[in-house]
């Protein structure tokens, strides 16, 4: 049996964890702080899971310089149970301002105004999608099944990455070919946001950067950004401020499964109406267990939450923090670069063998997505097959694509991406 040590873990999620941090988390498991009692054990209310709670929600301040107006929550689901979270939480936003709107027009005639936004709805709710993968696709059907009861124009799909792409998902084609909801011909309302998925883990693709076209308009009301960002966070500098909801699987670079990361403006937790008039003009309000706001009000103790899986996620901010200093996710960032160009070099030097996947400027640095001998089965099944019997684990690509996966994400040394390069250029030789 291979120790810890004689494998090499490049598994798309769950992640490896630093080995510093699972050998403090099997003590901690066992018996926390010399209680007698595991970390799971404990009782999420009791005063040592509050500063758990409290020190990991500092830790992320910290880190990613959060902005006072956001409210970080800790959620269930994952990001899968986000994709309806999202539209649960921010469609009552909409209807909140179209409601406010129909009420100065109206006077304050309620029935008159229960008419007004229900013919709002139908006219011009619109939620804007930019599909550059298998996991905003699935964002996007979701949202479009829970609101087929509203019509099915609602869901704006501006963007499907495969169209310009032979059918498959590989690129972000140019911001000047998104169909973003206009503001100006939407009665200046625009969208109810727009919705993205930063790194797509099983296609390779991440953005850049953020897109301009999503910078604040003139005129019109905001554009609400809701950035999935599962894979890629803590892995580079972000503008919180740019974004009405950021969120997060903890799986791949925060930490471990059963809690999900929620960074939220906090005007958007409470601009909403009352259930009451929600279901009046045909919306639904979101589940208790999915309500942001409620779970903002009970700082993220409105239910049993995996005390555990928090305090794994601040010891890996932490390290984080301990490793980078100053600089903190710059430092990460400046990592996290330097890797995925390591792998990216050793790719491009043997076209022959390897062919990456992605369009080169939207290849993502935290899943390295390739091909073997354009696409040769049985050379496939050496390469992987070969990499397995070396310790390199967890590489496969995804069931879906197939092919060649190399996730890296933090927790993945500059000294063992250096090791697979090494096997890279001996198969190469071949």
């Amino acid at each position: 049996m291979p120790s810890r040590e004689e494998v090499v873990y490049f598994g798309a999620g769950p992640s490896g964890l630093p080995t510093h941090v699972a050998a403090a988390g099997s003590q901690a498991f066992l018996n926390y702080e010399d209680s007698g009692l595991g970390l799971a054990e404990l009782s999420h209310r009791s005063p040592t899971a509050n500063q758990i709670l409290a020190d990991t929600q500092a830790a992320l301040i910290s880190f990613l310089d959060i902005p006072d107006n956001y409210q970080i929550l800790f959620l269930h689901g994952g990001g899968s149970g986000e994709f309806s979270a999202v539209v649960l939480n921010l469609v009552p936003v909409w209807v909140e301002k179209r409601r406010k709107r129909a009420e100065q027009q109206l006077s304050g005639d309620e029935s008159a105004i229960v008419r007004r936004v229900k013919e709002d709805i139908q006219q011009y709710l619109r939620l804007d999608y930019l599909v550059t993968g298998s996991w905003s696709l699935k964002a996007s059907q979701e949202a479009a099944q829970l609101l087929a009861p509203l019509g099915d124009k609602i869901v704006n799909v501006a963007l499907d990455a495969r169209t310009s792409n032979g059918g498959a998902f590989g690129t972000i084609p140019s911001e000047d070919s998104w169909r973003l909801t206009k503001s100006q011909e939407n009665e200046t309302c625009g969208s109810a946001f727009v919705y993205y998925c930063d790194n797509e883990t099983v296609d390779g693709v991440e953005f850049p950067s953020f897109p301009k076209a999503l910078e604040p308009q003139s005129g019109g009301e905001e554009r609400l950004v809701v950035a999935d960002m599962s894979s890629n966070i803590l892995s580079r500098r972000i503008d919180v401020s740019k974004y009405g909801v950021i969120f997060a699987g903890a799986q791949k670079n925060l930490g471990i499964t059963d809690i999900t990361l929620a960074i939220v403006r906090k005007d958007l937790l409470t601009e909403v109406p009352p259930a009451s008039f929600l279901h009046a003009v045909g919306v639904w309000s979101p589940p208790t267990i999915m309500n942001w706001s409620i779970i903002a009000k009970n700082n993220s103790l409105y239910n049993t939450m995996p005390i555990f899986s928090i305090w794994i996620a601040k010891q890996v901010l932490e390290s984080l923090a301990a490793t980078h200093g100053a600089a903190k996710v710059a430092g990460q960032e400046t990592v996290a670069n330097e890797k995925a160009a390591l792998l990216y070099r050793v790719l491009d030097d043997h076209p022959a063998v390897y062919q990456v996947v992605p369009d080169r400027k939207a290849r993502s640095r935290m899943n390295v997505c390739f091909r073997v001998r354009d696409s040769d089965l049985a050379a496939e099944k050496a390469f992987l097959d070969e990499a397995k019997s070396l310790g390199f684990l967890g590489i496969a690509g995804h069931r879906s694509v197939k092919g060649v996966r190399v996730s890296n994400y933090n927790s993945v040394s500059m000294a063992n991406v250096q090791k697979l390069v090494e096997f890279l250029i001996e198969f190469a030789k071949r």
